[in-house]
């Protein structure tokens, strides 16, 4: 995975650009980055790049961890866990690298929050309906190559907004205000060795790590 820093301007992921940070209630930082990809046949297929945006605050609650290697925390859902439960502003930007239809996007996301929802027994009607409205949500869009998908995950309420913005359209979005969807949805991108992007899980662990020994 390339990553290259453009000035102060934007951080190249992949090629693709990212900005070091972005403005929810209050600026967020780029913390952790990344991509989701398969090999095929020694061949490497690259779906989305990933950028994780963090208050800087989360350091606070993660001051259990201080000493340990990026390494030592990337292995560690315990410290995974404590991020995702943190009450700070995130802001997950994923940029599609290879273009799939919106409703391929939306089947896996609802599989493997159902799949963490049912192993926690936390599978009701009311998670059921939530990921209905997310699989629907993305049923009618279609991915090409640039599009891009935010999840703004806000401080002070378990809910996620959800947005989606490609060349030509205009940005549409969905909020979803079930408790236990939005931890798992945040645990599909930022749940340790369990995340889907274990580069993006490996560079955060990193950047956590320098930022817990100043």
């Amino acid at each position: 995975m390339d990553v290259s820093q453009v000035g102060t301007e934007m951080v190249m992921v992949d090629e693709i650009p990212f900005p070091p940070q972005v403005t929810v209630s209050k600026p967020l930082p780029l913390l952790g980055y990344g991509i989701t990809d398969i090999e095929i046949h020694f061949l490497q297929i690259k779906f989305t790049a990933i950028g994780v945006y963090l208050d800087p605050e989360v350091v606070a609650h993660l001051q259990k961890w201080k000493g340990k290697t990026g390494a030592e925390l990337a292995e560690d859902d315990d410290f995974f866990e404590t991020l995702i439960s943190a009450p700070v502003d995130k802001h997950l930007r994923v940029v599609v690298i290879k273009e799939i239809k919106g409703s391929q996007y939306g089947v896996q996301l609802e599989s493997a929050v159902r799949d963490r929802l049912a192993a926690d027994d936390k599978y009701e009607e009311e998670e059921e309906a939530a990921l209905e409205q997310i699989v629907e949500f993305f049923q009618t869009k279609y991915f090409k190559k640039d599009s891009v998908i935010t999840f703004t995950f806000p401080a002070t309420s378990a809910t996620v907004e959800i947005a989606f913005s490609t060349e030509g359209k205009e940005e549409s979005k969905l909020k979803v205000e079930n408790g236990n969807v939005v931890e798992m949805i945040q645990k599909w991108y930022l749940g340790g060795t369990r995340g889907v992007s274990p580069t993006t899980i490996s560079n955060l662990a990193t950047t956590l790590s320098a930022e817990l020994s100043k």
